[in-house]
């Protein structure tokens, strides 16, 4: 049963928000290059001309919830018995929050193109898919049958909201060293929707029949769903991020980020039910309880009349900031300190993180240590390695490390009684790989191949050059 108990725990518990691959800021892997597309992925004189991930998957998904439901979730997947004692039942106002997203670039390769301006130019595929929804005590505890309802009746105790949005993205990114200070970056993608939906329960009420072993369920609300049809692009969007990179003169780095601006239409074969139904769910207090509630709640979503029609709903996009500068620790440098300060707000919600990534570098090995705090007072700590040189890179790592290490420590230990692991509880992985090939990026007077091109200006660096410093040609001819 505990297929259907994490069924209805995404299902009450799956809105967008958006990625949180902080640890990734300023490490110049590809990962990073095509996540905020101003930063380079590519050093002349060392680095390669191609860079790919060879269809290994970079990853990055996280999740967290919160509530008094966090025990009772926990304790049913980790140990198959329900734990109530947390939950409050009656009023229908505490609520657990469940915020969820996985990305992964199934494809990633990018050239440097020319020295003209430090170009480069990318191609990807990417998966999305995430979501957030708010549920009651009430929700959980009924999974338990009647055991933790002392009343027969209750109304408004069910009222709760999830959405969840998954797609694919094809596109391109361009990359160029306008001046010696300024960089810019564009990122473009063709998106296809794959799947959503979008359930609000507005009005609920139940009323236990204890000698008949059942309960009626009665749900007023809205459920809208999309999914994908066997045409290619059926559900189209479009999506845009557009990265800027500033390094001053004292040796700071500002980055200014757009991540992930766009939409997608659902097509018109997309479905709108006005439900308004009453349900019985039969042998509540049976072994097959979790079973019959979650088709029970699932088939009261479509019962009403289906209305067709097209929709459109936007991306997961983000607005950051983030101030970066770097310490040699040693004479020798071969031990570096690059700390990163970001400030991450959503474009479509209210969500806003705060993080610092404190990156120590030997060599090519780099240990981060990330913390972060969001709008929802939640601390999160986190950790990174990485191996990088001039051609080759692997990450690992967790930016909810600790909640990862707790929610995998109660999982491996059948004996431990689960609780909240503080405020939440969450996990967070992150992975990546990739290498460079091709001949070796050279300026013309070290090159040993043909070279590729000297240091002047880009198609940027020339339109930047006529507006900001129109005469500076025909200095240099003089």
């Amino acid at each position: 049963m505990k297929k259907y108990l994490l069924i209805l725990c995404l299902l009450f518990a799956t809105s967008k928000i958006f990625a949180q691959s902080f640890a990734q800021y300023n490490t110049g892997t590809l990962f990073d290059s095509f996540e905020n597309p101003a930063q380079r992925s590519f050093i002349p004189d060392s680095s390669r001309q191609f860079a790919s991930n060879f269809l290994f998957p970079n990853i990055d998904g996280n999740f967290f919830l919160t509530g008094n439901g966090q025990q009772t979730l926990k304790s049913r997947y980790f140990n198959n018995v329900y734990n109530n004692s947390a939950l409050q039942i009656g009023n229908g106002t505490s609520f657990n929050h469940v915020h969820g997203n996985a990305d992964a670039y199934l494809v990633m390769l990018k050239m440097f193109t020319s020295l003209h301006g430090n170009q480069e130019v990318g191609f990807f595929i990417e998966s999305n898919a995430s979501g957030r929804g708010v549920f009651t005590d009430e929700t959980i505890a009924l999974l338990n049958g009647f055991n933790s309802f002392p009343a027969n009746s209750y109304t408004n105790v069910f009222n709760s909201k999830v959405q969840y949005q998954s797609d694919y993205q094809i596109g391109f990114s361009y990359r160029e060293q306008v001046t010696k200070q300024f960089s810019f970056g564009l990122k473009l993608a063709a998106v296809t929707g794959m799947s959503y939906e979008n359930i609000n329960i507005k009005q609920s009420s139940v009323v236990f029949d204890n000698e008949a072993n059942s309960a009626t369920i009665a749900l007023r609300g809205t459920n809208q769903k999309a999914g994908f049809s066997t045409l290619p692009f059926s559900n189209p969007g479009v999506g845009v991020s557009i990265g800027t990179e500033y390094k001053t003169q004292d040796g700071f780095v500002i980055q200014g980020n757009l991540k992930n601006m766009g939409f997608i239409h659902w097509n018109k074969n997309a479905e709108l039910y006005n439900f308004r139904n009453d349900t019985t769910i039969h042998d509540v207090s049976s072994s097959n309880r979790e079973n019959n509630v979650y088709h029970a709640i699932t088939k009261s979503f479509t019962s009403t009349a289906k209305i067709p029609g097209a929709f459109n709903t936007p991306l997961g996009g983000t607005a950051e900031l983030s101030v970066n500068k770097s310490f040699w620790i040693d004479d020798e440098h071969d031990f570096r300190y690059s700390p990163t300060l970001i400030a991450s707000k959503s474009l479509a919600y209210t969500d806003f993180v705060g993080a610092m990534v404190n990156p120590v570098s030997y060599r090519n090995f780099t240990l981060s240590l990330v913390t972060s705090y969001d709008d929802m007072h939640l601390f999160n700590f986190g950790a990174q390695f990485m191996v990088k040189s001039a051609n080759a890179e692997f990450f690992i790592g967790s930016e909810k490390f600790t909640q990862s290490v707790g929610l995998l420590s109660e999982k491996l230990n059948k004996n431990s009684q689960p609780g909240s692991n503080g405020s939440f509880s969450g996990g967070d992985f992150s992975i990546g790989f990739s290498l460079k090939f091709g001949n070796v990026i050279e300026h013309p007077m070290n090159a040993s191949v043909i070279p590729m091109g000297d240091d002047n200006k880009g198609f940027l660096g020339r339109i930047w050059q006529s507006i900001f410093n129109p005469h500076a040609g025909q200095l240099k001819a003089n």
